[in-house]
């Protein structure tokens, strides 16, 4: 649990003895690709730490399915809006190549937050970081175009190596058809 160690570390100054018992409280879990850790319906119940791999949330079914987030290794997250009202989530969260998750329970998390203020602390962190980003995609789709959204979302090469271009496309809000033409016209 190294890799989630030096991730707090990273948001947070803690101590050791702290870091201990928060981290004994994670478990480890390898999901295979297109596994789903959460389908729509369900109530969220864990936070998770991607060590590696990569998700996306998507709602829809089948050719209809629309990819509304995309999360990677290194990242700290969870269905928020079901996790936090306790209410069935209205996402699938399905993993886009095998992936290492690192979780745990939100009833740990609800102790570890009593126990811990420095915990509390993280919290806030990790929350307003993915509030930040939820803006920006939000601005992004107000303000830039659609080639203009895939050369932001190309800035990290490496996710779109690991995408399907359906699933880019639908993240971008925009069709595959349209992604093609768009890619053309950059080369």
């Amino acid at each position: 649990m190294k890799e989630l160690s030096d991730f707090i570390h990273s948001r947070i100054a803690i101590k050791e003895s702290d870091m201990e018992v928060i981290v004994s409280k994670f478990k480890e879990k390898t999901v295979k690709k297109g596994q789903l850790i959460l389908k729509r319906g369900q109530v969220a119940s864990q936070y998770f730490y991607i060590k590696s791999g990569g998700l996306r949330f998507f709602y829809g079914e089948f050719d209809e399915q629309l990819t509304a987030w995309i999360v990677f290794q290194n990242e700290f997250f969870t269905e928020i809006s079901s996790l936090s009202t306790q209410t069935p989530t209205r996402f699938n969260v399905e993993a886009i190549e095998e992936t290492q998750l690192i979780y745990i329970e939100k009833s740990d998390m609800d102790k570890l937050y009593k126990q811990f203020p420095v915990w509390q602390e993280f919290g806030r962190i990790t929350w307003e970081a993915m509030a930040v980003r939820k803006i920006d995609k939000i601005i992004s789709f107000q303000t830039l175009s659609a080639e203009e959204r895939y050369l932001d979302f190309m800035a990290n090469s490496e996710l779109v190596k690991r995408i399907p271009v359906k699933q880019i496309a639908s993240y971008l809000g925009i069709t595959p058809n349209a992604l093609s033409r768009i890619r053309k016209n950059i080369k």
